[in-house]
């Protein structure tokens, strides 16, 4: 394991900055980035084929589901910080071009291993997302949000890129 890597999920204070996390690893164990990203908050529910996130294929914004969140805070806070990074990861591979739901899987575990290890959280999470979350599902390859979900915005999401809005 990295400590670094640990060390700065650790550090996360919300959202945004577990996001950095997420871009780091991603770069450097594959090489691979995406700049420009932005994270939208809605609320999907926490019933049927989706709760997690989901990302429009072509486009810039990953959107989580406000439900499951809310539901982890209460129940596991401490498993707050490794699900975000777990979904981020997830929907942030998409973002790179990997569309097919269980090869993002697959090198969402790799990319944990290599970064975490096998006993952190987040790689625990990557290997077997519904014993930690039971009743909380990826979405179907068919999934379509509802088209009345209310999507906002976190500002400062996408850290490295803001300063071409200042």
């Amino acid at each position: 394991m990295t400590k670094a890597y640990s060390d700065r999920l650790d550090d996360a204070v919300g959202i945004p900055d577990v996001f950095e996390v997420v871009k780091l690893v991603v770069e450097e164990t594959l090489g691979a980035r995406r700049a420009g990203l932005m994270l939208g908050m809605s609320e999907l529910g926490a019933d049927g084929a989706f709760v997690g996130a989901y990302y429009p294929i072509e486009s810039n914004i990953i959107v989580v589901n406000k439900s499951p969140i809310e539901r982890i805070r209460r129940a596991k806070p401490k498993l707050l910080k490794p699900y975000y990074f777990h979904v981020l990861l997830h929907e942030y591979l998409h973002s790179l071009g990997v569309y097919d739901e269980w090869q993002t899987r697959s090198l969402a575990l790799e990319v944990s291993e290599r970064a975490f290890g096998g006993n952190h959280m987040v790689t625990r999470i990557a290997k077997d997302f519904n014993a930690f979350f039971t009743g909380l599902m990826f979405a179907t390859k068919d999934y379509n949000p509802p088209a009345d979900a209310a999507i906002e915005l976190v500002k400062g999401f996408d850290k490295a890129h803001l300063s071409y809005f200042s």
